[in-house]
């Protein structure tokens, strides 16, 4: 079969065309775009119990991993009639006609598209005001080892314990892990993101020898970043068993917590993913059953705000916030004039 050739799959019930099966997507081994999309086929149920009606912004490779790539919030013209879409906001209103995630057959119609990993918004089209994650993003900094990471995801764990949350964590496919918790949908962006900010905060309080929640990249060091304004709203995370554009097709996988001092994340990739599944099943498969109350983590943040410590920055693109510091980096803030 030739690159130029087509194969068509029955997905899901759906017809979905693959032009250029052969494409070599991921040089370590030489796995094509036919291959990624029979992975994603393959880990379609625990794929969907995570991603399931959630929009998705698609990160593009047309000549694979390593080649360039662009981010498509819209859907392109000449969508098959089955294709489910929905409106999307980014801060400044502006809306587009994002896919929805509805079933693999969706998903492989993407990958045709050159699209390797999905970056899902923390809710569901069918409720686009009840964000249902809280997605704790930590950011290994120059010089921060995993290791490192792996002293504050357990750190990160800790936390949640004390509080009586139930936390998963999971590798991103490059260097940092990601923990999430499933909410009850009952809160807002606004609020998911200020537990977030107590959080980075309190994690910071505890080992600020590790962890920082520093906003601004000059004054992190070598430590773990809590990128807390990876809640804010609108904003997308590297999806759940998504895969990475990197040689070796890392999947960014849940683990459960037992399995943090030993996992590899360069072990994990679309040639290892499927097996582990089939023989220790769904890392994160209670999650789903289980959405939680937000309260624990908004204790932590009203306790922060009656102490009188004001939001933390928001990024750029955001309109300023009300509670906000300046946001402007320290070594570019006006200092006082010096009296007399």
């Amino acid at each position: 079969m030739g690159k130029s050739e087509e194969v068509t799959l029955n997905i899901d019930g759906r017809d979905v065309r693959i032009t250029s099966p052969n494409k070599v997507f991921f040089s370590e081994r030489g796995e094509t775009k036919l291959d990624l999309v029979r992975f994603y086929v393959s880990i379609g149920a625990q794929f969907l119990a995570a991603n399931r009606g959630r929009p998705t912004m698609l990160q593009r490779y047309p000549d694979g991993a390593e080649g360039n790539s662009f981010f498509q919030k819209r859907v392109p013209e000449n969508l098959p009639d089955w294709l489910e879409t929905t409106t999307v906001s980014t801060p400044n209103g502006t809306t587009s006609r994002a896919l929805v995630l509805a079933d693999m057959a969706h998903v492989a119609w993407a990958v045709n598209l050159g699209c390797l990993g999905f970056h899902p918004w923390p809710f569901r089209a069918d409720r686009p005001h009840g964000t249902d994650e809280l997605r704790i993003d930590l950011d290994p900094q120059d010089g921060v080892d995993f290791e490192m990471l792996r002293e504050a995801a357990h750190e990160t764990h800790m936390l949640f314990q004390e509080v009586g949350v139930d936390a998963y964590p999971k590798t991103t496919g490059n260097r940092g892990i990601h923990v999430y918790v499933a909410l009850q949908p009952d809160w807002d962006s606004f609020s998911v993101r200020s537990c977030a900010v107590a959080v980075a905060r309190e994690l910071e309080r505890r080992r600020p020898d590790l962890i920082t929640a520093a906003w601004w990249k000059e004054e992190r060091g070598t430590r773990v970043f809590v990128d807390f304004n990876q809640n804010a709203p609108h904003k997308t995370v590297f999806g759940t068993w998504c895969v990475r554009a990197n040689r070796e097709a890392r999947v960014s996988a849940p683990f459960v917590w037992s399995e943090l001092a030993t996992v590899d994340p360069s072990q994990l990739t679309i040639a290892t993913v499927p097996s582990r599944l089939i023989e220790q099943g769904d890392p994160w498969a209670s999650m789903y059953t289980a959405p939680q109350s937000l309260a624990p983590l908004l204790a932590l943040h009203e306790r922060d705000s009656a102490s009188g410590l004001p939001d933390a920055p928001w990024p750029p693109v955001y309109p300023k916030m009300a509670g906000e510091p300046p946001r402007v980096a320290p070594s570019r803030a006006k200092k006082p004039k010096a009296k007399g």
